[in-house]
């Protein structure tokens, strides 16, 4: 009797032990599960993307470029006998840099000069004779021909004499020096290189709807770290007509280079337009932007959703961004909270 008594308080115990054991494991099971409760939002603030005007000012980034490079030529054929200039001597316009030997051009100045004497003795002759009615019209007209073809052989002589001196078109420096004295030239061929850089002009690429806010003649003011604190006052001389695909313009300012301060072909410079938009652009606050600008993202919120949507932006006007692409005029996107965020994450709008 006390066998069996024994046997059956060892069951009732088994059974206990393994009861908690089953019950232990369910309430360690319950505290690992996650409850997705669908009724739980990410508190945002959001905005609407909208049309604003811009009035700040546009800042780009341009290398300055001459204005005028004149890569000199020799117009006649010879030896250069003479070389006036060396890398980085200024020349004023007109001035001589070079001679090429003129003995050729000076003899076919000498045949012109007699060819022409002996042609106006003829035309003379023949003129007298057909007035008088002793020549025809045709023997008139045949020395009066020669007459005047003497003329411009003489004429064509004295200016390939007067190229044998090479001049420089422009004032300006010398960049490159082609030959030297002793060289053979020939029609063509290139003595020197001559930079003009009193004034100087930048190349820019401007938006569309930056390019519609400015116009030719506006003053814009140009910036070198070269100089720091010093400014440079320019126009803008040239706004093309035309853009590319990508609904960029060439836009030109040119500027008068200081003497007290030169700046070079080829530097950078900061150029600031005094831009006032007449066209209003759409427009999103900086705070909703996620990631760079080059790889723009934003969290646009539909039906209390927020949806990760790729975005590409355009001008920097401080506190906005200008969107190009990815939203429309009227889209919420969230404007704080994104650290919170995925892709398709219930939002609760706060502001």
């Amino acid at each position: 009797m006390k066998k069996i008594i024994t046997i059956v308080v060892a069951v009732i115990l088994v059974g206990l032990v393994a009861f908690r054991l089953v019950g232990n494991k369910e309430k360690i099971n319950a505290g690992n599960t996650v409850k997705d409760d669908n009724n739980v939002s990410a508190t945002v603030n959001a905005a609407k993307a909208e049309k604003r005007l811009t009035n700040q000012n546009l800042n780009l980034l341009g290398t300055l470029t001459a204005n005028q490079v004149i890569d000199i030529k020799s117009e006649v054929q010879g030896k250069v006998t003479k070389l006036y200039v060396e890398l980085g001597d200024y020349v004023k316009k007109g001035q001589i840099i070079a001679r090429i030997d003129n003995r050729i051009q000076s003899l076919a100045l000498d045949n012109a000069e007699q060819a022409l004497a002996d042609a106006k003795q003829n035309y003379g002759r023949y003129k007298n004779l057909y007035e008088g009615g002793a020549a025809s019209k045709a023997q008139y007209d045949q020395y009066k021909l020669a007459y005047d073809n003497a003329q411009n052989q003489l004429a064509q002589a004295k200016k390939q004499l007067s190229n044998s001196s090479v001049v420089a078109p422009v004032s300006g420096q010398i960049t490159n020096k082609a030959v030297e004295a002793g060289s053979f030239a020939t029609p063509g061929t290139s003595i020197a290189t001559v930079v003009d850089i009193s004034k100087l002009k930048v190349d820019l690429s401007v938006a569309e709807s930056d390019a519609y806010a400015l116009n030719t003649g506006d003053s814009v003011a140009i910036t070198s770290s070269v100089y720091p604190g010093i400014t440079y006052q320019g126009k803008i001389t040239f706004i093309s007509p035309r853009g590319d695909e990508a609904h960029n313009y060439p836009v030109e300012v040119a500027f008068t280079n200081q003497q007290g301060h030169p700046l070079k072909a080829g530097t950078y410079v900061n150029v600031a337009f005094q831009r006032k938009s007449q066209v209003p652009t759409l427009q999103i606050p900086r705070d909703a932007l996620v990631g760079s600008t080059q790889n723009a993202q934003v969290y646009i919120i539909e039906d209390s959703i927020a949806f990760l949507r790729p975005v590409t932006v355009g001008t920097d006007n401080g506190n906005y961004l200008e969107v190009l692409k990815g939203l429309k005029e009227g889209d919420q996107v969230v404007t704080t909270g994104q650290i919170n965020l995925s892709d398709s994450t219930k939002v609760k709008v706060v502001k």
